[in-house]
């Protein structure tokens, strides 16, 4: 089935030329090759400067990517800064543990130093996610395609209603996922960001006490696991300390998720909800190969990296990521 999709995918692109975003706006290969063409070194020169120094670092740049395309697109709207009259996106309750921020102002600067005016923030986050993945691999794990312009508008509660919930059975998050353009593939291989990174106390341990009301933990929760995390979240109130999602191999991006993941030991509910279908529990089990799960989120993240992009005269490209032009 996997393929299937993806060979249909591949043949779209083919005849197309391009990746559109759904408002017909289209992204190329080596968008930057005349205007900036050492745009993409620049950008995975800071970046792995940075991944070497903190391997945290790809989780935090990955989710913020995802947090940004899934709000209004992949524009940049998550990098804008609240003003006196608007609460922006990155002050969001969903978007408050986002970091890297100063990674991405400081690859802008040297862009504009280089290219005044020419590479766009939403460009310049598509990548760095990319490169800080890929700086364990010391090669490109992904294709990522150019030319997107940032927003100009940027609403916490945009943020509040469009960024999937830690908390959603698989209905509701194949529903947020078919409104982007997605499919219940791409949830199932785009779940396996999770393979990195921390999840906070607050966001599951709803699962660990009273779950059903009766002083419970998640009965699809692995019980040995969950004493575990009770140890790391002794109350259903903290909210600041982290855990691994993925136990073990928390900064090693690999297909672990979803070994973890067959032994009911997902952090979230959402990520225990891709067992509860029958279909995505079997493209849980094909992506336990490291060589399948990396092709796939290839794709996934391609097709993610298009959502909503705004190309042309569309938008602007701003001088600075946190704030709209003047």
């Amino acid at each position: 089935m996997m393929r299937t999709i993806h060979l249909l995918f591949l043949v779209s692109v083919v005849v197309f030329g391009t990746l559109g975003g759904c408002n017909g706006g289209q992204l190329t290969k080596n968008f930057y090759k005349k205007s900036c063409p050492l745009a993409e070194d620049i950008v995975k020169n800071i970046i792995w400067k940075h991944v070497a120094n903190n391997s945290a670092l790809p989780a935090k740049l990955l989710r913020m990517h995802f947090h940004d395309c899934f709000v209004r697109g992949c524009e940049g709207s998550v990098l804008l800064n609240s003003t006196a009259n608007n609460t922006a996106e990155k002050d969001a309750t969903p978007n408050l543990s986002l970091a890297g921020f100063d990674v991405i102002d400081e690859v802008k600067a040297q862009l504009e130093t280089t290219c005044p005016g020419v590479v766009s923030c939403a460009d310049i986050l598509a990548l760095s996610a990319r490169d800080s993945v890929s700086f364990q691999f010391n090669k490109s794990m992904w294709k990522v395609w150019t030319g997107r312009r940032d927003g100009t508008v940027s609403l916490a509660s945009e943020a509040l209603a469009s960024i999937p919930s830690p908390f959603s059975n698989f209905t509701t998050l194949k529903q947020d996922f078919a409104d982007k353009g997605l499919n219940a593939t791409d949830l199932v291989v785009l779940s396996g960001a999770h393979t990195i990174g921390v999840g906070h106390c607050n966001l599951f341990s709803n699962r660990l006490y009273n779950f059903t009301g009766k002083g419970d933990a998640d009965p699809s929760l692995n019980s040995t696991y969950a004493a575990f995390l009770k140890t790391k979240c002794p109350s259903l109130s903290d909210n600041t300390t982290t855990v691994e999602m993925d136990p073990q191999s928390s900064l090693s991006f690999d297909s672990h998720y979803y070994t973890n993941l067959k032994l009911h030991q997902g952090l979230f509910q959402s990520d225990a909800a891709l067992l509860t279908n029958d279909d995505a529990s079997n493209i849980v089990d094909e992506l336990r190969d490291s060589d399948d799960f990396f092709t796939e989120f290839a794709e996934s993240m391609r097709r993610m990296g298009a959502i909503g992009v705004l190309t042309g005269s569309a938008g602007e490209i701003r001088e600075k990521c946190s704030v709209v032009n003047s």
